[in-house]
């Protein structure tokens, strides 16, 4: 009879336990409301990305069979920057990166260099 009170006692405590002590969450954020701005900003900046402020990398410049396989080789190779075909007569061309600063696509092209030795920096015209 003791070890048959004991169970039931354990079992009681640990219900209780279960449904007296549970919690209930509630999540608040708080965010400053020039987030929303500054996000809208970013988007209208990279919405323009032959922006004359802007520089680029340019990877190839030749027939179009070859700007397609630049093109794959480099998103291959180099993820992080998007490269994008052009078109100028007589050549087609490939074109990589959105960097804000001169710097920052120094950096870029350091690297781009090990792989396409012919890549230079440059700013398109509107």
């Amino acid at each position: 009879m003791n070890l048959k009170n004991s169970f039931l006692s354990v079992i009681l405590i640990v219900l209780s336990f279960t449904f007296g002590y549970s919690q209930e969450g509630k999540v608040t954020i708080n965010q400053d409301d020039r987030i929303k701005e500054l996000l809208e900003l970013k988007k209208e900046m990279n919405r323009n990305e032959t922006d004359s402020k802007r520089y680029k990398i340019q990877v190839y410049s030749g027939n179009r069979g070859g700007a397609q396989d630049a093109q794959k080789d480099f998103a291959d190779t180099f993820a992080q920057w998007r490269p994008v075909m052009h078109y100028e007569t007589p050549n087609f061309k490939v074109w990589a990166g959105n960097f804000s600063t001169r710097l920052e696509a120094d950096r870029a092209l350091k690297k781009i260099k090990r792989k396409f030795p012919a890549a230079f920096i440059f700013k398109p015209k509107k």
